[in-house]
């Protein structure tokens, strides 16, 4: 080898050695990732980083767990994926071990427990899931604890009640939110709080006293937000309460036949996929159920800017006679005669105007002609709970925070047809074997002739 080709060669020994070391300088500096997971399950939410770019403020994080536990190393990954999107989040670890007074002065009670600050407020969180982090730096982001006051008294649906009409499974995600439900029963001169943000109509049984409506259309005319669950042919003395929101709730129950494309037999189930474009339903894409829902109308007036929530398709109508039961072959039809409207029907509005009050700028109102959609027993159905945490975000006026929703597992289960099924049992039965045997053949004859 030649003077020349021993200088290629050390020169490109030392470019390649040079360039290996520049990579691993840029390494530090910038980085690059994809998560390959299913639905990206490795990697934060889309709301969940939505939710971290409204953080304006450091928020500090510590982890009491011991020294020697993988459990910082789980917590730390978990952490890393924020720190990513929002630098400003610090994690510190204290081993309860080691520092037994520091730990028994914050409360700790398992290991791996944080403690998050964020703006001078503190809270701790025992379970480390993305959805647990997200609720408590959504509670610490609020200004100050929400107050939602569920009028009680007349056979509404309890904000706490464990029966499968009570609303007991979203008062406790309200709570994780920050929001705090209470029962209100309001009696002759008694009025609504000043420091109720929202009071909730969940659907009473019996007729309200006229002082409650009186009361209640009062607490409107003072500016306050209200959310009204109405149903079928439930008005029970609210008829003045409707007149001052300018809607009227329409006779019968609302059935749809497109459920059939969603499976769903009774067609008085009402399963929404598209929602007309609003605050509240921006971005949604999540199917929602609504049984028995009573449709609405608005009625013409401008003191309120009134927007649908909630629409049926062109094959619904309002049915005013009754509706078969499950097994029963009695078909409904659509008849003119009897006073019925056919759809699109509206079962949901948001209404807002500028505020009566000098102490707030908008009032805002919501009213859904069904209030099963919340309750215990059809919370879990579709986006029903996502769609009731944006209802309540939007009336508690907290339009820069948002609810992030629960980032259920993913299908692990692998479904295939009958041809790949087949493609795949010829492979390994037939397949696999034969070009085992054919390898093995092949070195037999090698080994042979050798």
């Amino acid at each position: 080898m030649n003077l020349r080709e021993h200088l290629t060669h050390w020169l490109f020994t030392i470019l390649l050695l040079a360039a290996a070391v520049m990579l691993a300088f840029l390494s530090t500096r910038f980085g690059w990732q994809h998560d390959f997971s299913y639905a990206q399950r490795a990697s934060l939410d889309a709301q969940t980083i939505a939710l971290l770019h409204q953080l304006d403020a450091p928020v500090a994080i510590t982890s009491y767990a011991p020294r020697d536990n993988q459990l910082r190393g789980a917590i730390a990954d978990i952490i890393a994926r924020y720190q990513r999107v929002k630098p400003d989040i610090s994690l510190a670890f204290v081993d309860p071990d080691a520092d037994p007074a520091a730990t028994r002065e914050a409360g700790i009670l398992i290991d791996g427990e944080l403690v998050i600050r964020y703006k001078g407020r503190s809270e701790q969180l025992k379970v480390l899931t993305e959805r647990e982090l997200d609720n408590t730096l959504t509670r610490l982001a609020r200004t100050r604890e929400r107050l939602v006051a569920f009028l009680s008294g007349d056979g509404e649906r309890k904000p706490d009640g464990q029966a499968n009409a009570d609303l007991g499974q979203f008062g406790i995600l309200l709570k994780d939110q920050g929001v705090r439900a209470i029962p209100l029963t309001l009696t002759a001169g008694m009025h609504i709080p000043e420091n109720v943000d929202v009071v909730t109509i969940a659907g009473p049984r019996a007729p309200v006293a006229p002082v409650v409506v009186a009361e209640l259309v009062d607490y409107l005319g003072r500016g306050g937000n209200l959310l009204w669950l109405t149903e079928p042919g439930a008005d029970m003395g609210l008829e003045p309460l409707a007149k001052a929101l300018s809607l009227r709730v329409l006779q019968g129950v609302a059935v749809d036949g497109s459920g059939a494309a969603f499976g769903i037999g009774d067609p008085s189930f009402v399963a929404i996929s598209t929602y007309p474009q609003s605050a509240i339903t921006r971005d949604f894409s999540l199917t929602t159920l609504f049984p028995q829902a009573a449709a609405l109308a608005a009625v013409a007036g401008d003191e309120w800017q009134m927007t649908p929530l909630l629409r049926t398709s062109a094959k619904s109508w309002t049915e005013t006679g009754p509706i078969p039961k499950q097994g029963d072959t009695t078909t409904i039809s659509y008849d003119a005669a009897k006073g019925e409207i056919p759809g699109p029907l509206d079962l949901g509005f948001a209404l807002d105007r500028l505020s009566p009050s000098p102490v707030k700028r908008e009032q805002r109102v919501v009213v859904i002609g069904d209030g099963d959609f919340l309750s215990n027993s059809f919370l879990g159905n579709g986006g029903n709970r996502e769609f009731g945490q944006r209802v309540f975000d939007w009336l508690l006026e907290d339009d820069a925070l948002i609810q992030i929703p629960d980032k259920g597992a993913p299908d692990r289960q692998l479904h295939l047809s009958q041809r790949w099924l087949g493609v795949i049992g010829l492979g390994f039965l037939i397949l696999l074997p034969g070009l085992l045997l054919l390898a093995g053949g092949v070195i037999w004859w090698r080994r042979r002739r050798a």
